[in-house]
């Protein structure tokens, strides 16, 4: 009687933790990219504010300025303009910075690397298969596909050169170079953080705007350095996420003993009560783990 009742409890864990781990993946793969989506909205909002038509009036007269889209001088987090891969459907923007926070919102910019439009490596680093996966069929690019970067400095055209995989401690992808070149990091394969998928493009002939005559020179661009290059998560997140699925843990333990406690009808009154500060654990704690894992995974 005694090994049923455990081996039924430890079933019923089983199946709780089976539907954990569904629950998670299903928070990676649709719930980041909700998160991700109204990010979107958010940025592109941001920049079509800076690039609307202003009108002030003085002394009768009207004046009409407009502001340039966004500066280049951006904080971490902030729009910086906009991707286009026309071979992929890549339509995104791109923010300055490659912390956690940064990609969740969409591409982000290595703050160590050139500016677009500039001599120099501009590196951008993307989701693979999370946050709406900007990056996930990064892999299909071939010689020759266009990827076009819009700042405020203007539109610049780079032409794909090659697609390498590499290991995660390769950061010298993003050294700089003599002339402009444009490289998209991304994890590898996909659903998984072991290599780093990495696809170089040379700058065209800008469309719009020429390269800035104040380009810095490859020793003016300093060089990335491991602990920036941007590849990895939150190491404390997973101490984080450990503390909340322990919290949530407790929760359940304690919601089924008050159920069992009170028997009939008013356990699904005591599992209707739990549910809400079970389920923001659950959420919190996922979101810590989340954080944990590479940023462009």
């Amino acid at each position: 009687m005694l090994l049923a009742r455990v081996l039924r409890e430890v079933g019923r864990t089983l199946l709780v933790v089976g539907v954990l781990v569904l629950a998670f993946v299903a928070y990676q793969l649709w719930g980041t990219g909700i998160y991700e989506a109204q990010a979107q909205e958010d940025l592109r909002a941001e920049l079509r504010d800076a690039t609307s038509t202003t009108s002030t009036t003085s002394g009768g007269s009207t004046t009409t300025t407009t502001s340039p889209p966004v500066t280049l001088a951006v904080a971490g987090g902030e729009a910086m303009g906009t991707i286009r891969i026309p071979a992929i459907g890549v339509d995104k923007v791109f923010v300055e910075g490659t912390e956690v926070a940064d990609l969740r919102k969409g591409p982000g910019h290595y703050t160590s690397t050139a500016q677009p439009g500039e001599r120099g490596n501009v590196g951008i680093a993307g989701h693979r298969t999370t946050y709406g996966a900007p990056f996930g069929d990064l892999d299909q690019l071939v010689e020759g596909d266009e990827i076009v970067l819009t700042t405020a400095a203007g539109e610049f055209r780079y032409l794909v050169d090659d697609a390498i995989v590499v290991t995660p401690d390769r950061v010298d992808v993003l050294d700089p170079t003599p002339e402009g070149q444009l490289t998209l990091t991304t994890c590898h394969p996909k659903y998984s953080a072991s290599q780093r998928l990495v696809v170089r493009a040379h700058l065209e002939t800008p469309a719009t705007a020429s390269t800035p005559t104040s380009a810095p020179t490859t020793e003016d661009v300093p060089a990335l350095e491991s602990d920036d290059a941007g590849l990895g998560g939150e190491r404390a997140a997973l101490a984080a996420a450990g503390v909340w699925g322990m919290l949530a843990a407790v929760m359940w333990l304690a919601s089924w003993w008050v159920a069992r406690t009170v028997g009939g009808w008013r356990r699904w009154a005591v599992y209707g009560g739990a549910s809400p500060a079970f389920l923001l654990a659950i959420l919190v704690a996922f979101e810590q783990l989340n954080s944990y894992l590479p940023t462009n995974l």
